[in-house]
């Protein structure tokens, strides 16, 4: 008897393999799509994986200090923002304390309150967050939650029924549709809080456990948020509002979201940019801006990011600075980083900048994961962009860049105390990197364009 089901099975196999056969020689239209459509999907592949970035470079270097208003006056248009100058800004380190900070604002929350997360993850943090939009949507405020659809993929849609049924709106940023697929690859990475349109924060971390607990035995991850105050929390709103449109198809206005400041909170000057990679060759502004800051850098420039990837143009750009007599450091993950790929990757463009003379530190204590850029004790980069080539040509970003150097002191006294918990990468050191580690970087190297 099993012995006839196998053949029975077999010839029902056979006819199937023949009709489909048959079907392709009596249909040439059929043939023609088929290959076509295998033809776009490997093109669409090697494009995605292969194609040459896009150079960036300056046509004449700036020639003023980058805190002279002659600077101010280029930046302002060339990453399509405002200046503003009433700002308060408050630099918030680890989860510990930026959690605490995130729900009281929220608890105080009288009109609105506005998410945008990459990472919502479920856990202890997102429980109690969403016991505190909870209860504030059943008072009234307007909360409204976009999520993105790959970031927040383990998130189900049911562990929001109770903020839904106490009137919270709750969107996903491009799940796949199939009217969408040829834009899936975009996400947004903003990680960003706004209460009442008038305090917001924003920096690299979304909303999981393993910024405030740790997960898996493994300590917390290192990261930093700011505290915003003043007219930059508008341009902060009106990127918020941007993605949430495209979510949910809602303009969001009026004064719950957009008051009238009654009095100027500080004297920080400060802009956001909003950063949504073009149609073409993916140019953003928060490349643009990253650019333009290095090549006007002076005295230092000092750089945290999780992961480190940075362009030809970028490597170029450093290189050139540390030959004027910029002093470079850049601290990225160690042992603990969380994509062992991308840190692969990463290590394999150590070479151009060591033999210029950066520093270059691997953090150890945990996966450090802030996203700062400090230029010269003056300006300030805090947001969710990374040196990488999602963040400056795929993803969705948002970034606040701050002239102050009482905020540039604190950062880099905060990239001091990670450092000490570094080990500084040796030039000598990483050219004896074994063949398995050169053997991941090629790895790495492949899909480069997509890290």
């Amino acid at each position: 008897m099993p012995t006839l089901i196998k053949r029975v099975r077999s010839r029902k196999k056979g006819e199937g393999d023949s009709l489909l056969a048959e079907e392709f020689e009596k249909h040439r239209t059929l043939r023609i799509v088929s290959v076509v459509s295998i033809l776009a999907l490997s093109t669409l592949i090697l494009v995605g994986l292969f194609a040459p970035g896009l150079k960036y470079s300056l046509v004449a270097p700036p020639e003023v200090a980058v805190d002279e208003q002659a600077f101010l006056n280029e930046v302002e248009p060339l990453v399509s923002s405002k200046i503003t100058r009433n700002n308060q800004i408050e630099v918030i380190e680890n989860g510990e304390n930026f959690y605490h900070a995130e729900l009281e604002a929220m608890r105080q929350a009288g009109h609105s309150i506005d998410v945008e997360a990459y990472i919502f993850h479920k856990g202890q943090v997102t429980d109690e967050v969403l016991d505190v939009l909870t209860e504030r949507a059943r008072a009234g405020v307007h909360v409204n939650l976009v999520m993105d659809s790959l970031g927040s993929l383990s998130t189900r849609k049911r562990y929001f029924k109770p903020l839904k049924d106490a009137g919270g709106h709750v969107e996903w940023y491009h799940r796949l549709r199939w009217h969408n697929w040829f834009i899936t690859n975009n996400r947004t990475h903003r990680e960003m809080t706004i209460v009442d349109g008038s305090i917001a924060f924003v920096g690299g971390a979304g909303y999981a456990d393993w910024w405030r607990f740790g997960t898996n035995g493994k300590p917390r991850w290192r990261d930093t948020m700011v505290r915003v105050q003043g007219d930059a929390v508008r341009g902060l709103q009106g990127a918020f509002v941007e993605n949430w449109l495209e979510a949910s198809g809602q303009i969001l206005d009026g004064p719950d979201y957009f008051p009238l400041l009654e009095t100027d909170p500080g004297n920080v000057t400060g802009l956001v940019i909003c950063s949504t990679p073009s149609s073409s060759m993916g140019s953003t502004r928060a490349r643009v801006l990253f650019q333009t800051l290095t090549a006007a850098a002076r005295k230092s420039i000092y750089i945290t990011t999780p992961y480190f990837l940075p362009d030809r143009s970028m490597r170029e750009e450093l290189v050139r600075a540390i030959k004027r007599g910029v002093t470079v450091k850049i601290i990225v993950p160690g042992m603990h980083s969380d994509h062992a790929l991308t840190r692969s990757s990463g290590r394999s463009a150590y070479g151009d900048l060591l033999k210029a003379g950066a520093e270059i530190y691997e953090y150890e204590a945990s996966m450090i994961h802030a996203k700062i850029t400090i230029i010269d004790g003056l300006w300030s980069v805090v947001g969710s962009t990374n040196l990488d080539n999602r963040s400056f040509g795929i993803n969705d970003e948002i970034n606040l860049a701050v002239l102050n150097s009482q905020v540039a002191t604190k950062l880099t006294q905060d990239f001091a105390d990670d450092a000490s918990h570094s080990r500084r990468v040796i030039l000598a050191d990483w050219e004896r990197r074994s063949a398995f580690e050169r053997a991941l970087e090629w790895v790495g190297w492949v899909v480069e364009r997509q890290q």
